[in-house]
């Protein structure tokens, strides 16, 4: 499948400035809200998908990105749900590609389970991705399984491997679970590092109704960094790849690790980034419900202007930050699975 070129503006477009004066450059782009698993910080146990009706195509996809590309964002993500699972995603990817080929697009990558990994990992590389993230949040096959809910540790394995042989620079991300996975923050250290990939440990996010109580799952980073530092000597690093993640290098492995810490530490200051969904909504906040309608825009109109114009008004409205609680009782603060929004 080859999709068409999207269409094109009929002036320059402008870059896009939030009110807080940060520049936009990052756009995260759910291509499905569909899974192959079931991770019990993510979804329920039973989910009900999205009609594919209500799916932006890939052409559209294609379209609003390329609208972003000339915007000024220089960093496209590819997320789900599981991005591999959309039917005929490679096109959309292989779409994308001419930006980098045209020097306007620094940067495409995705984040991925890893199940599908040795299916598409030399095309993933072919068509100019360099690094991917891996979701990752236990070594231990049967604990992996239950966090997952059906999850292959074994095949996961094999997508890494497959990555890792196409070229592609893997990072581990790994959501910190109280009780769960915390035996394995520096065992999961030691493995990423010892085949050259980074690990980024993330908080719970109170996203979506799940059937464990969020505040039961949630383990502050801060213990995490505790957990580390008793193993390794941490140094601070100025290191940023375009996320809110902040690094340290563990100096006996010389690998890095990553915290993400929506909880402790807000870190929307910075915040270069919007999130856009499967069905066209453009969320300005992760943690917030104030959204966009891309796929009006882009279905009311056969040239972009529309589209750029409710690109623009909406960035003019991104918020300061997000207002993530997590207490008993509280319920999630937004209503949407983080499948849904994308990883």
């Amino acid at each position: 499948m080859i999709l068409a070129p999207a269409p094109q503006p009929a002036s320059p477009a402008r870059d896009l400035t939030d009110p807080f004066g940060r520049r936009v450059s990052y756009l995260r782009v759910s291509v499905t809200d569909r899974c192959d698993f079931r991770c019990v910080y993510c979804m329920a146990e039973e989910m009900t998908f999205l009609p594919k009706r209500d799916l932006l195509t890939l052409e559209e996809l294609d379209r609003v990105c390329s609208a972003f590309v000339r915007k000024g964002v220089k960093k496209l993500r590819i997320t789900g749900g599981e991005p591999l699972v959309r039917r005929d995603v490679m096109s959309l990817f292989r779409a994308l590609g001419r930006h980098l080929d045209a020097g306007d697009l620094e940067e495409l990558t995705l984040t991925t389970n890893g199940t599908l990994l040795t299916r598409y990992a030399d095309e993933l590389a072919a068509c100019g991705v360099r690094r991917i993230n891996v979701s990752l949040d236990s070594l231990d096959p049967d604990r992996f399984r239950r966090i997952t809910r059906r999850g292959d540790l074994a095949q996961v394995m094999r997508g890494i491997e497959a990555a890792r042989r196409a070229g592609l620079h893997v990072k581990i991300n790994a959501v910190a679970l109280k009780g769960v996975n915390d035996d394995e923050i520096v065992p999961m250290a030691e493995w990423a590092h010892g085949l050259g990939m980074d690990l980024t440990f993330i908080e719970v996010m109170p996203m979506g109704d799940i059937e464990p109580e969020r505040i039961d799952q949630y383990m502050p980073l801060t213990a995490v960094r505790d957990r580390l530092a008793e193993r390794f000597a941490l140094t601070p690093l100025p290191d940023r790849t375009g996320g809110p993640a902040r690094y340290v290098r563990a100096e006996e492995t010389g690998g890095r690790i990553g915290f993400i810490t929506p909880m402790t530490h807000n870190f929307c200051e910075s915040c270069n980034r919007v999130r856009l969904t499967c069905t066209g909504q453009l969320y300005l906040c992760l943690g917030q419900e104030d959204s966009a309608d891309l796929r009006a825009a882009m279905r009311g109109s056969e040239d972009d202007e529309r589209l750029e114009a409710a690109i623009d008004e909406a960035i003019s409205r991104k918020p300061k930050g997000h207002d993530f609680l997590i207490e008993r009782k509280a319920g999630p603060a937004v209503p949407r699975h983080m499948s849904v929004t994308g990883g």
